[in-house]
């Protein structure tokens, strides 16, 4: 479906990745009309290059509203997974058992320790994770190479099928009632009396909830409704395996196993504008800390490699906004799509639904980068 004979929804929805889904079906279920337009596949999609982490430890330690909100969601996820899947959405290949930071120096575990107990001590104990040495490691992890000196493990960390995720939320939207229109960018946002008119380039549509989360064209869209979003593109790399037998009981933040077998090896950050071409010097780099983890994948063959675009602030941290001289519209950038999807389609809907914006992220407007 291009077009909808529809012209007036309780909440439009601009932006079709995780972070628009989350918000659309948040508000779906409770009740509102919802529009998802999207800009189709010659956006450029965050969504692309996602690692399925649904990831805790380390964020936010030196902000701690950051730390809140995303051990907020975590705690949301295992609702989220038993809501998608009672509305017929499909296995999400949803684990929660944990997850690892391996350490190739004792340098690299002081600093995790560090950082990691800098969020325990903010979190006031709900926050737990444990330093793990090679001994104990091995027995997680067998065919450590000798580099590895240990880990840092923590409990609330886990793992999705980042596409299932996608799938099952454009399946709870539109069982709720929503439309989700592909290929339809928005082109114009306005007031019209009491009501926020957004236009594509085929139709013009009325709402009374507006939410920007089109990712990196935010940027242009937000001062459509009077806000600004300094957020700039940061290229991340992936390579995928071939499908293994069972080789990690747990994810790491370099490497996850897919449902299917294979292996997701990336965590790369590189300032390279839009360029998404896949960079050789990186993905050696990333290779190399995999096979200091993991010395066997040495023997392993490389399905692919794909370079994709996060949405990143200035502070890396995300930007919830509410417009005020647009009443009802809102600009929402992150690059953490997957791990705040439950904050997002619970605790946000219903802010935005009641048309406020709750005060634990009053922290996060744009205007923190105003001082």
């Amino acid at each position: 479906m291009t077009q909808t004979t529809k012209s007036t929804f309780d909440a439009i929805i601009a932006g079709g990745g995780l972070v628009g889904l989350s918000i659309g079906y948040g508000l779906s279920r409770l009740g509102l009309s919802v529009l998802l337009l999207d800009a189709g596949d010659t956006a450029i999609r965050a969504a692309r290059g996602n690692f399925g982490l649904v990831w805790v430890q380390g964020k936010g330690a030196y902000f701690p509203p950051y730390a809140d909100w995303t051990m907020r969601s975590s705690q949301l996820w295992p609702k989220l997974v038993d809501e998608l899947q009672e509305i017929d959405g499909p296995e999400l290949d949803f684990y929660q058992d944990g997850g690892l930071n391996v350490c190739l120096s004792e340098d690299e575990m002081q600093k995790r320790f560090d950082k990691l107990e800098q969020l325990r001590m903010h979190q006031n104990g709900r926050f737990h994770f444990e330093m793990i040495d090679r001994t104990a490691l091995k027995d997680i992890m067998p065919g450590i190479g000798p580099q590895v000196v240990g880990a840092a493990y923590c409990s609330h960390d886990g793992h999705v099928n980042p596409l299932y995720l996608i799938r099952a939320l454009q399946t709870g939207l539109t069982q709720n009632g929503g439309v989700c229109l592909p290929n339809a960018p928005v082109h114009e946002i306005y007031k019209n009396g009491n009501s926020i008119c957004v236009t594509t380039t085929e139709q013009s549509f009325q709402c009374q909830r507006l939410v920007l989360a089109a990712g990196l064209a935010n940027a242009k869209l937000a001062p459509m409704i009077g806000l600004e979003q300094s957020i700039q593109p940061q290229k991340g790399q992936i390579i995928i395996t071939e499908k293994l037998d069972h080789q990690l009981s747990l994810p790491t933040v370099l490497l996850r196993q897919t449902e299917e077998g294979g292996l997701m090896i990336g965590d790369s950050h590189e300032d390279s504008g839009f360029d998404v071409d896949v960079c050789p010097n990186i993905i050696s780099g990333i290779a190399d800390r995999a096979l200091a983890t993991l010395p066997a994948l040495a023997d392993v063959g490389v399905v692919r490699s794909w370079a994709a675009l996060r949405v990143m602030s200035k502070d890396g941290y995300p930007i919830y906004d509410q417009s005020e001289s647009m009443p009802g519209a809102y600009a929402i950038s992150c690059h953490s799509g997957v791990t705040l999807s439950a904050a997002h389609a619970f605790d946000l809907a219903e802010y935005i639904a009641r048309a406020e914006l709750g005060q634990e992220l009053q922290k996060f407007s744009q205007r923190r980068f105003d001082v």
